[in-house]
């Protein structure tokens, strides 16, 4: 007997962005884990909903993990709030796993995006597995992401010929675009870097809510349109109550 742990990637926002090795391996799960932030959206949550309703007939048994704070968004030591929050989660995750994955089950996450992009799931898993005594296969399934959601949306390349993209959290572009690279994609801007930076010689592909019917883009020399996207991000988070985007800077 065996136990099987899937990690299965959904897609940014469109539930079509769903693979079909997402949809067989969503088929075969016995229980399915269900990490609640604290402030979890109602809106995610739907979603989330509609993948599981479109490929099973009968729901898996879904246990639910009530996410810990997420301190460091106030705390002063911003790697100590980090690792805190993980060892939380990662005793946490620990003890359901050891609880509800039987001898022979098949246990899942489901994953917004891909799982190896941006996403703590992957490596709190490997944490949580390496200290069990009895093993436990873990499998991802790759899903598309936040990123190629957007460069498809704005009908463009990743990357250029011959050039390097790096994608980072929004904090480091605090000094400006990466000395030697020309294509970057920032996540995670709660505090707007694009519109603190130089933008000389720079354009911005910018995209909200990728892939749901509330979708938004805008492109363009991102001097000229820097504004227009301050002005509705704020709109949009105002009307929602949360906004989820990404960027891609170019250097021309």
């Amino acid at each position: 007997m065996s136990r099987e742990l899937l990690l299965i990637g959904i897609g940014a926002g469109d539930p079509d962005w769903v693979t079909l090795e997402a949809v067989r391996a969503i088929q075969r799960l016995d229980v399915l884990f269900v990490v609640l932030k604290e402030d979890e959206l109602d809106d995610l949550v739907e979603a989330r909903r509609e993948v599981l309703g479109r490929h099973r007939q009968t729901l898996p048994r879904i246990v639910e993990l009530n996410d810990p704070p997420r301190p460091w968004r106030t705390a002063p030591d911003y790697n100590a709030a980090v690792a805190l929050w993980r060892a939380q989660r990662r005793e946490l995750w620990s003890a359901a796993l050891t609880a509800e994955l039987g001898d022979d089950g098949v246990g899942g996450f489901l994953v917004w995006g891909d799982p190896s992009l941006f996403e703590s799931t992957l490596a709190i898993v490997h944490e949580v597995l390496r200290d069990f005594s009895e093993p436990v296969e873990l499998r991802v399934v790759p899903g598309v992401s936040s990123v190629h959601a957007l460069t498809a949306r704005h009908r463009i390349p990743l990357n250029r010929q011959g050039r390097a993209v790096q994608i980072l959290p929004a904090r480091l572009l605090a000094d400006g675009m990466p000395d030697g690279v020309d294509d970057v994609v920032a996540m995670l801007d709660g505090k707007l870097a694009f519109n603190s930076i130089d933008p000389a010689g720079i354009d911005i592909y910018w995209g909200a809510y990728l892939g749901t019917p509330d979708e938004l883009l805008i492109s363009g020399d991102l001097a000229k349109v820097r504004d227009e996207i301050v002005r509705v991000r704020a709109e949009a988070a105002a009307r929602k109550g949360w906004m989820f985007d990404t960027y891609l800077l170019r250097r021309r």
